[in-house]
């Protein structure tokens, strides 16, 4: 009676480790499953929080001071995402990474102060312009050799790599007879022609501008308009047309209602 009463409990035992075992597959199972579904969520269409690429080496655009991000751009965006009702979230990088980052899907969609080019829109699709821009040829402020730049031959300019003044001073060098040196920020470019070791630089005309006036920059410009590009805001050729079309009509609302105006004149008094 012992030994089947033995049995009997040992056999409950075995069912009762089964059952937990089964249960617990199939929890663990469930899991997987959530997780998998998790993992989906990402920056499709409408989901999830897009991924902004700035450049903080460029104010008034894009800078950080007390560790927060701060400049017409970082405000600009935020006040489209809010308009549009979409989350963002800022990865600071060099300029000259941004469209590689664009390209390799880290980034969903840039904001840096980037010119709007027939080259770009090859692998770029772009906003509506938000930006009238243009390139400025700097000097020292005691210069008096430097007029245009026709008088620059022989001599160094300074130009930050990647940028639509990179393209501009390598297209007219020959024509010009300068020397090129490249830069990865704009603060070295601007240090390099301060301290004598380039004569000139080539930079956008509201970042010098900007620049010199907040800075104190022993430096002047000396043709205001080069050229005249546009600012617009970028996303991955193809991808994120839903997106784009948001941060127009965005751009759009906060120009009719006088919040762009507020931010730039916050930077660039007029």
């Amino acid at each position: 009676m012992k030994k089947f009463s033995f049995l009997l409990i040992l056999l409950s035992l075995i069912l009762i480790v089964a059952a937990c075992v089964q249960q617990g597959g199939e929890s663990e199972s469930e899991g997987e499953g959530g997780s998998e579904g998790e993992a989906n969520v990402e920056n499709s269409e409408g989901e999830g929080i897009y991924t902004v690429g700035i450049d903080t080496t460029y104010p008034p655009f894009e800078f950080q001071k007390s560790g927060e991000y701060q400049g017409i751009d970082v405000e600009l965006i935020k006040a489209i995402a809010e308009n549009q009702g979409f989350e963002i979230q800022f990865r600071p990088m060099d300029f000259i990474g941004i469209i590689p980052a664009l390209e390799e899907g880290e980034l969903d969609l840039a904001i840096a102060g980037m010119s709007i080019t027939e080259e770009r829109k090859e692998v770029l699709d772009f906003s509506d312009p938000y930006f009238d821009a243009g390139l400025a040829l700097v000097t020292t402020k005691d210069n008096t050799e430097i007029n245009s730049l026709e008088d620059l031959d022989g001599k160094i300019i300074a130009v930050k790599s990647g940028t639509t003044g990179s393209k501009f001073v390598g297209e007219n060098r020959e024509k010009y007879g300068y020397r090129i040196a490249y830069f990865d920020d704009s603060p070295s470019m601007f240090l390099e022609v301060a301290n004598g070791h380039a004569q000139a630089l080539v930079e956008d005309y509201p970042v010098i501008a900007y620049a010199i006036t907040t800075r104190n920059l022993e430096l002047k410009t000396v043709e205001e308009r080069l050229t005249g590009e546009q600012y617009g805001i970028a996303v991955l050729k193809g991808k994120h047309g839903e997106l784009l079309e948001k941060i127009n009509e965005g751009l759009q609302q906060l120009r009719d209602d006088g919040t762009y105006e507020e931010i730039v004149t916050k930077y660039i008094k007029s």
